[in-house]
């Protein structure tokens, strides 16, 4: 399979436009204590038509299911094993919103963890779900939404999507909120997504231009320190006018990405070459071994022979010789790339040995 080199080539053209555009500041940077806390819990969902867990290969299905049992006042005898077909246990995961308050409910994902064949129909039994400091901050409890489906008879099998995973809408109450320190001191902190200096200071003169001079101070690439009103209605609200400010980020480092494992290349706007010189051809060899039979003649005593005769083959395909002159665009570097046929694996040898000659003005970074 190979890029499609012309249609990228458009695509970089277009990125690598000098009218850059400006982003709102929500966009690109969070609060500092402003985010989500994730939660999870063990729980069993029952009613399942007969393609939950194997007991007898899932021994803690059937733990919880006695423990469950005696906490209701059901005591079991000892001896004997439960076969049962329609429990499953699962795990339950979510995540609590900031500024999550007791009584609201928030949407979850149940997953089982043993051998069950589906959780369709199945319902989750109420279930704690823990932070981790190890504390509860909500219960879950429903009826289990399964985005699959599936059918077995007679040795076939058809299924549709995931069938051991599923959704909960509202399925989970909060019970504890989580403490928050927002507007302490009379101040926040915004954290860039991405530590770019130049962004850090173009995000202050932004601030200080339309709140006043003083406002925000840049702590370092990442962070800056932003004063607040005191009272919470008004820091809200200069929050508010905060995150739609819009900020023009400064150019990103010249990068390229490899994927190695998918030969997938992705290269910026800013990615740029040097006088260089390109050659690249492909040698593939095979290997091979063709297998005959010589039987005797009718009423001799001779016995069947099989020999094998390998063959070896080498193929090479000729190679272009292209030159690049210095300062080649991402689109030109696209359409040198395409002109003497590079596929995917190709350009991934060919991007590494021209960083390796120094040809290349970017960071290559390799996933």
């Amino acid at each position: 399979m190979r890029f499609n080199f012309p249609l990228l080539a458009l695509c970089a053209a277009l990125v690598a436009s000098p009218f850059a555009q400006a982003e709102r500041l929500k966009d690109m940077a969070s609060i500092a204590g402003v985010r989500q806390n994730q939660l999870s819990g063990y729980g069993l969902v029952v009613g399942l038509d007969g393609t939950g867990d194997q007991t007898s290969q899932t021994p803690f299905t059937v733990q919880s299911i006695i423990a469950m049992l005696q906490q209701k006042g059901v005591n079991l005898p000892p001896a004997g094993q439960l076969q049962l077909k329609n429990v499953a246990a699962v795990m339950v995961t979510t995540a609590l919103p900031a500024f999550a308050q007791p009584g609201q409910n928030i949407d979850i994902t149940v997953s089982s963890i043993g051998n069950a064949k589906s959780l369709r129909g199945g319902t989750l039994l109420m279930t704690p779900l823990h932070g981790a400091d190890g504390q509860v901050y909500a219960m879950a409890q429903g009826n289990v939404l399964v985005g699959g489906v599936g059918a077995s008879s007679g040795g076939a099998q058809v299924q549709v999507n995931h069938l051991a995973v599923g959704k909960i809408s509202d399925g989970a109450t909060v019970e504890k909120a989580v403490a928050s320190n927002l507007g302490e001191n009379n101040q926040i902190r915004l954290e860039l997504k991405q530590t770019d200096f130049a962004t850090a200071s173009r995000v202050v003169t932004a601030l200080n231009d339309q709140f006043g001079v003083g406002t925000a101070t840049a702590l370092d690439g990442r962070v800056i320190r932003v004063r607040t009103p005191a009272s919470s209605d008004a820091r809200v609200s200069f929050i508010g006018l905060m995150e739609n400010i819009d900020v023009k980020p400064a150019a990103a480092a010249a990068k390229v990405i490899l994927n190695a494992r998918t030969g997938s290349v992705v290269m910026n706007q800013a990615v740029t070459l040097d006088n260089c010189a390109i050659s690249h051809g492909n040698l593939s060899v095979t290997v091979g071994a063709d297998t005959q039979v010589s039987q005797p003649a009718p009423g001799s005593r001779g016995k069947t022979a099989v020999t094998t005769t390998p063959s070896v083959e080498i193929k090479k395909d000729p190679g272009k010789v292209l030159l690049v002159k210095g300062g080649a665009s991402l689109a030109e570097v696209v359409k040198a790339m395409n002109s003497i046929g590079a596929t995917p694996q190709d350009l991934l040898a060919i991007l590494q040995a021209l960083k390796a000659a120094g040809s290349l003005r970017a960071e290559l970074e390799i996933i």
